[in-house]
């Protein structure tokens, strides 16, 4: 068993990055041995062409970032309400959301305020707690100007959110750029808070060490041979959440929906079988895809064209397909961290103590962290 204490770590506030490295694949790469857990190397990603080998399969989170954060104001009293999308009905005319405001009251008009300040034609009214999350709410859907009624075509909740949501960046960027008088959102927060190869929506958060590729590195990696496999996992709030038992292993796992087709699958353990390496480029594709192994591994036939997911991966785990990982530095005391140690070492907390030791070694060297940060590549 893991103590959540061991997961811990101390971090001064000014390493956490508030922007994004330019051009992306400047980020800074600590290149780690996966058997010793010592730093080899400290480079940049842009090198991960020389770093990776042929015949190597690197998978992908191909999931795509709504306009998730909502900011609004209520129309009775003018007192701002902030807010996270997090589902919708099936006729997309009720959303779950979480909101936040010095109080919220059932039946009351909040009407959405775009990127630049302005109202928008979105109107929500919180109908009911839901019980599924702590702050969620179901909220009734309004857009102004727009018919209602039976037989009427349901209402499109991505296209909505891209007119009027705003960027779902952490609240520790949001609250960092505060502390230094900076603007708390930017213009470029919409593009660079996306992967390049961002296709299915879903995600309320980015699956981060992909944001450090440009086509230029997939094409760059692609002339040396490695293999490139997308999978998707959109990526839910519940990712992020701290481990508030005492015990890792008593955490209640968040659920996640995730796909992965039959072909990525068989090009997976084509490659597995072939004694290639597949290395994960993030903690979610690395969920995804020993999630579908252990469903392979205990069910036969075709593999699912999705999966509900609530794999906890501490340490004593047995990986099945995933041989390395490329991935961002995380929040202490968070799940993230148990399964990054996880692959450092299957022995007890031996990998844990690995990973916050190269941790600490990254602060002092000047790393950024967390969602706009530096990155490790463990192999």
């Amino acid at each position: 068993m893991l103590r959540t204490a061991d997961l811990d770590y101390d971090l001064p506030e000014s390493a956490i990055a508030k922007e994004p490295a330019s051009p992306r694949d400047a980020a800074r790469l600590m290149v780690i041995d996966r058997a010793s857990g010592d730093a080899r190397e400290h480079t940049i990603v842009r090198e991960l062409p020389r770093l990776l080998r042929q015949g190597d399969v690197l998978v992908f989170n191909a999931t795509r970032v709504l306009q998730a954060r909502l900011v609004g104001r209520r129309e009775d009293s003018g007192g701002r309400v902030e807010g996270l999308f997090l589902s919708a009905s099936s006729d997309g005319r009720e959303w779950t959301a979480l909101l936040r405001a010095k109080k919220v009251r059932e039946n009351t008009s909040i009407r959405l305020i775009d990127e630049h300040g302005a109202d928008t034609e979105v109107t929500l009214v919180p109908l009911r707690r839901d019980a599924s999350e702590t702050g969620a709410w179901v909220v009734g859907v309004r857009v102004d100007g727009g018919a209602s009624g039976p037989g009427v075509s349901p209402l499109d909740p991505a296209a909505i959110l891209d007119r009027v949501g705003h960027t779902p960046l952490p609240p520790y960027i949001l609250k960092a750029r505060e502390h230094t008088h900076e603007p708390v959102e930017r213009a470029s927060d919409r593009d660079r808070y996306q992967t390049v190869y961002a296709k299915q929506q879903g995600s309320v958060a980015a699956p981060t060490a992909g944001l450090h590729f440009t086509p230029e590195l997939l094409a760059a990696i692609d002339a040396v041979g490695v293999e490139r496999v997308e999978v998707t996992l959109h990526v839910g709030t519940g990712t992020f959440k701290p481990v508030e038992v005492d015990i890792v292993e008593e955490h209640p796992m968040h659920s996640e929906w995730c796909s992965m087709s039959e072909a990525s699958v068989e090009r997976v353990t084509r490659a597995k079988a072939q004694g290639r390496r597949v290395i994960g480029v993030g903690t979610t594709s690395v969920r995804t895809l020993e999630s579908y192994a252990l469903h392979l591994e205990q069910h036969r036939g075709a593999p699912p064209a999705s999966l509900d997911t609530r794999l906890l991966i501490t340490p004593g785990y047995r990986y099945r397909w995933v041989d390395g990982m490329l991935t961002n530095f995380h929040l202490p005391r968070s799940t993230l961290l148990a399964m990054v140690g996880a692959l450092l070492s299957d022995r007890g907390t031996v990998g844990v103590q690995r990973l916050i030791d190269r941790y600490r070694e990254a602060i002092a060297s000047g790393y950024r962290f967390y969602s706009f940060g530096d990155a490790m590549l463990i192999a």
